[in-house]
């Protein structure tokens, strides 16, 4: 990969280290900030300890950025106090909210709906160039992950408020007196994912000459022999020899 590639990839790392150190500055409930930066601290350690072994392309590591930029922002607020209703009346003199008939903050909504739509396509990379996912599960399994870990962070999420309790609990899980809130969430993640992927396997489909084959070929049967209790079997006599 060449220096314009690195270059690329710095830039984001850095633009967002300076987005996210300015956002880090007086947020609005301090606790509430910590407790929602411990996952995204995580995230890019692992992205940074990866870099010798996986890079992903340019394109993945934009959709990254946009989304940690828009978590960094709900952390600030917290999101269920986002002011992006108040930006817009300032911006266009009217509501934004009332456009749509919301009559609550929905900025977690829509970084839920996003965090589907922008990191399908990142784990799509994964699959295929770690797991060799091809056709139908190079387009599935991204799906599934994605719905996987967004019910995985609302697990999260319930711990934490169990943990903390009081107001920070409820900073922290933002239901907003919502009680499907956490299944709303998970399938909004799930729409954009499908979002994502539709998306992608219609550009797939345009330039890809073997797609429709790829795609028989991987929901075709690659060993007919059952597994279980049978592949125990073989396993053991293989031993035995």
């Amino acid at each position: 990969m060449g220096t314009g590639y690195r270059r690329y990839v710095t830039s984001l790392a850095l633009a967002f280290a300076v987005i996210w150190v300015a956002l880090a500055i007086d947020p609005l409930d301090r606790s509430d900030w910590a407790l929602e930066n411990v996952l995204v601290i995580g995230f890019c350690a692992g992205l940074a300890a990866s870099w010798r072994h996986f890079r992903f392309s340019r394109l993945s590591y934009t959709l990254i950025f946009v989304f940690l930029c828009l978590h960094a922002i709900g952390a600030h607020y917290t999101y269920a106090k986002v002011p992006y209703d108040a930006w817009w009346q300032a911006l266009a003199g009217r509501s934004f909210n009332s456009l749509w008939g919301w009559e609550r903050n929905n900025f977690d909504r829509v970084v839920h709906f996003s965090y589907g739509l922008l990191l399908a396509y990142p784990i799509r990379e994964v699959f295929l160039r770690v797991a060799d996912a091809r056709g139908f599960w190079g387009y599935f399994l991204p799906l599934e992950f994605t719905l996987a870990t967004s019910a995985m962070f609302e697990l999260f999420e319930w711990i934490a408020a169990e943990v903390f309790g009081g107001d920070l609990g409820v900073a922290y899980l933002g239901t907003q007196g919502d009680v499907w809130d956490a299944h709303k969430d998970m399938a909004l993640a799930a729409c954009g994912a499908v979002v994502a992927m539709i998306a992608t396997a219609a550009v797939n489909r345009w330039l890809q000459r073997d797609f429709s084959r790829e795609w028989s070929d991987s929901l075709r049967v690659k060993d007919p022999r059952p597994y279980g209790e049978e592949e125990i079997a073989r396993m053991v006599r293989q031993a035995q020899d």
